[in-house]
């Protein structure tokens, strides 16, 4: 906490990004067919993942910091988030896939008709700049 007095803003906008990565996932969560929801959370978890490599940006600056035990814990913490939240865009996706295959194949596209089932948006990160996972060295 110390270390990072300074550097508020910066821990600001990573638990801004967060609380807004959350809001979007509650979104999506309740109405997965809605593109908007989903191209709104890749947009979140995009800036998250900036505010996140500006935080190890400034971590790697304070030299004590790297060998601060809660400093090396919190790395693990971001280090398996970020595994969490590849895999579970993978696993959206994966649904998303099936579904579409689903109710575009007969015979199920004559009943996803009548019923007026539409395919589902993948969820996608635009921008090759938030898509990249932020590079962190505490050597």
């Amino acid at each position: 906490k110390g270390y990072m007095k300074h550097e508020r803003e910066t821990l600001e906008a990573v638990i801004n990004a967060r609380n807004s990565a959350v809001s979007s996932l509650q979104s999506a969560k309740s109405d997965p067919a809605n593109a908007a929801a989903i191209k709104e959370l890749g947009a979140s978890e995009g800036a998250l993942s900036g505010a996140l490599g500006r935080l190890f940006a400034l971590a790697e600056a304070y030299p004590d910091l790297k060998a601060n035990q809660n400093m090396m814990q919190f790395q693990e913490e971001l280090s398996s988030t970020e595994n969490k939240v590849a895999f579970s865009r993978q696993a959206f996706n994966d649904s998303v896939l099936a579904y579409n295959n689903t109710v575009e194949n007969f015979p199920n596209n004559i009943v996803a008709g009548m019923f007026r089932f539409e395919t589902a948006s993948f969820l996608e990160i635009e921008s090759e700049e938030k898509r990249a996972v932020p590079e962190v060295s505490f050597s």
